[in-house]
């Protein structure tokens, strides 16, 4: 069957399944498995979870890392019906007690470094009837929960797909926001939101079953999720790796893998710019066919110097989402990047974005306002919060936050957050144009601006920056600030840092660095 017909998110696997049984679906480290050991053991996960009386419309909280046991859980617990909620592995107990308040799930599936975590939170309270353990290092002594090892439900065996009426509308996933805007929020996606998003992407990057995705991003985050779907609906390999701290490890095993696509963050860029052997492997890479950007503004800088340091043959795909829009909403064309390079693009198939006056008319010419997306894409809500979905959500569509202009050839730019617009002497400013100023410099890695309380002022700019070379320093950048910016726009102060405060997802952390700067 096409990928496009298919109607559940587990579909698929499934579909990849049949079609590419012995094919590798999924590299780790030295493992590796096929389609059809994938989908075998992804039922017996579903079947486990039936048999515990969960299905439709509960929620299981996934905390694991990136890896094999990762994508069978995921997948077998679509397959049940039930709806998974990734959480980030290294999530505190206070945090994680609030969530799981939050979503009363039936069922957590824990990887060992978790466990204690877990562990730490009353279950039984909480009504928690399953917990399946990745790996157990303690006891759970007199819990009323069932407690189970993963290992000891799925294996290799044959075993038929559950089966069962899973309906596109029905809730997929929960994603939790960054919280970088404020308190993270349980983004819901259905089948169909997750599917429809998957084909647009498939379409636009013209996957294959011949492509091999590297992942260093963490499939909790709403853009590793989608390297997942979309790799899997065409019945691609994905390479899981998760040390890219250790950035020649990672180019290294592109090129043995042979690796066709790679995507990042900003920051995962910068760093292999200028902390990794990309340069010196150009050559070695002859596989690599495409590069794809989301997760955040990146600086022209760093696109320049991707544009002269990737392969030849590579194309730079520029990207814009949101987790409320199951990942994805526009892309630049690499053919046209060059001289769209501030461009976020144009909207991928099935998806419109207008900018909006707050009147919800629509804006042309490059006149600014806020961009709205509309599309099968596009959230069920908010989970258990309908004040904030009422917030972002109308007859308009999905409300970004993000203010941006659309020029005559129909490219969208976003020129700032509503919410980040920071009031310095009277004047209202936008810090993304202070960090592009910045990074134009070439002086700089990465860097954040925010603004501190101030009372004369209203808001003091504080940039804090990471240094390329040892020799940089506050006076050469701010005098180049002054010459790129007015007065009223240069930081009155530069802190260097080794590296910026981030987000699991490699999102910068603009909380922790107004935090410190108090």
């Amino acid at each position: 069957m096409e990928h496009s017909k298919i109607t559940t998110v587990h579909g698929f696997l499934e579909n990849s399944a049949e079609r590419y049984p012995d094919k590798a679906a999924f590299v780790q480290d030295d493992q590796r498995i096929t389609y059809r050991q994938a989908n075998f053991r992804a039922n017996r996960l579903a079947a486990c979870l039936l048999q515990h009386g969960i299905g439709s419309g509960d929620r299981v909280v996934m905390l694991l890392k990136n890896g094999i046991e990762y994508v069978v859980s995921y997948y077998g617990i679509l397959k049940a019906g039930a709806a998974a909620v990734p959480l980030n592995s290294e999530i505190k107990a206070d945090s994680l007690a609030g969530l799981l308040h939050e979503l009363q799930p039936r069922a957590v599936i824990v990887c060992g470094e978790s466990e204690r975590v877990l562990q730490e939170i009353d279950t039984d309270c909480l009504g928690i009837p399953l917990v399946v353990v990745d790996g157990p290092s303690a006891a759970w002594g007199s819990r009323r929960c069932s407690v189970v090892r993963l290992d000891e439900i799925v294996s290799d065996a044959e075993m038929q797909n559950p089966g069962g009426t899973h309906l596109p509308s029905s809730l997929a996933s929960i994603i939790y926001t960054s919280g970088s805007t404020g308190k993270p929020k349980g983004v819901m996606l259905s089948h169909s939101n997750i599917i429809t998003n998957t084909n647009s992407i498939v379409q636009y990057l013209k996957l294959s079953e011949k492509d091999i995705q590297m992942v260093v991003l963490p499939f909790f985050y709403v853009m590793g999720k989608s390297l997942l779907n979309t790799h899997v609906a065409v019945g691609g390999t994905v390479v899981v790796n998760n040390d890219f701290g250790y950035t020649a490890s990672v180019i290294r095993q592109m090129a043995a893998e042979g690796v066709t696509g790679f995507s990042g963050v900003p920051s995962t860029y910068a760093y292999l710019l200028h902390r990794s052997p990309l340069p010196a492997f150009r050559e070695k890479l002859p596989s690599l066919r495409y590069c794809t950007q989301a997760g955040g503004h990146m600086s022209r800088e760093i696109k320049e110097k991707l544009l002269r340091v990737l392969p030849a043959h590579t194309r730079l795909y520029i990207m814009y989402g949101a987790t409320e829009a199951a990942a994805r909403l526009t892309y630049v064309e690499p053919e046209r990047l060059p001289e769209k390079l501030e461009s976020i693009g144009r909207p991928i198939p099935g998806v419109t974005v207008r900018v909006l006056d707050e009147n919800g008319c629509e804006l042309r010419d490059g006149q600014p306002g806020e961009l709205v997306a509309s599309g099968a894409n596009i959230m069920m809500g908010y989970w258990k919060d309908a004040e904030a979905t009422a917030r972002v959500l109308d007859e308009n569509g999905y409300h970004t936050g993000d203010i941006g202009y659309c020029d005559q050839d129909g490219y969208l730019y976003v020129t700032g957050r509503k919410d980040d617009l920071l009031k310095v002497g009277g004047h209202r400013i936008d810090p993304q144009e202070i960090e592009d100023a910045l990074m134009s410099t070439g002086m700089l890695l990465e860097v954040a601006v925010v603004g501190v309380d101030d009372e004369l002022l209203g808001k003091r700019l504080v940039a804090f920056a990471v240094p390329l070379g040892g020799a940089t320093c506050e006076r050469d950048l701010l005098s180049l600030c002054h010459a790129k910016l007015p007065r009223h726009k240069v930081p009155g102060e530069i802190r260097f840092l080794a590296n910026l405060p981030k987000y699991p997802s490699g999102k910068i952390d603009r909380a922790a660095c107004l935090a410190s700067a108090r």
